[in-house]
């Protein structure tokens, strides 16, 4: 993904949560509301470092857990929640408090799986979930690796480009760890956005 599309992306999901935050001073049990609202800042989320991005991830899940007490059976508030926890998980290096959150994740994943059970994207994601513990170890010991060359590579002439090598081995991991989580909840939150809150399309310039 260029860094164009980044930033469009990033703008984007930061209109959709003002907009959320502006519907929901209006009406606070509007439960779609609330659910794109916990989508954007899962979206958000990933532009931060981790202890901002465990923040936001956390003000995801308190919007919709608000969601659920508004409209306990919504799909696709319960198939978001799963994805916030999984996300919570693969930033916490631990792997004991990580499967914590694995655990409540799997268990939004089936509820949403259960409310609608033909929907082939929750049946994917209880499917990878069970096989997240075991990414989640390979993805840190990847990451304390990389983390280990780096210590011990010293100051050279080429110090310039293994930092600038790094960095994208560091941002390219950060995909692999919220690719198949983040980009469906993104997809969610933009046709729910979308269909209420876009607004009209400028006049074409003459």
């Amino acid at each position: 993904m260029d860094m164009q599309s980044e930033f469009d992306r990033l703008l984007f999901f930061e209109h959709a949560r003002k907009t959320a935050e502006t519907t929901y001073a209006k009406d606070p049990l509007d439960a779609e509301n609330l659910t794109r609202w916990g989508g954007a800042l899962l979206e958000l989320s990933q532009f931060q470092n981790v202890p901002d991005s465990k923040k936001m991830i956390s003000e995801a899940i308190s919007k919709l857990e608000e969601a659920l007490l508004v409209s306990p059976n919504r799909h696709d508030t319960l198939w978001c929640l799963g994805n916030a926890y999984t996300s919570h998980a693969f930033i916490t290096p631990e792997l004991e408090e990580a499967k914590e959150y694995f655990n409540k994740a799997t268990i939004y994943f089936q509820q949403a799986v259960d409310e609608e059970p033909t929907n082939e994207l929750y049946l994917k994601s209880l499917e990878v979930a069970a096989k997240a513990p075991e990414l989640h170890t390979e993805i840190h010991k990847q990451a304390a690796a990389q983390a280990a060359m780096g210590a011990t590579a010293g100051p050279s002439s080429t110090s310039s480009t293994a930092k600038s090598a790094k960095k994208k081995k560091s941002s390219d991991l950060k995909y692999d760890i919220f690719g198949w989580v983040i980009l469906a909840v993104g997809i969610v939150a933009w046709v729910g956005f979308a269909k209420s809150h876009m607004p009209p399309s400028p006049p074409t310039p003459r």
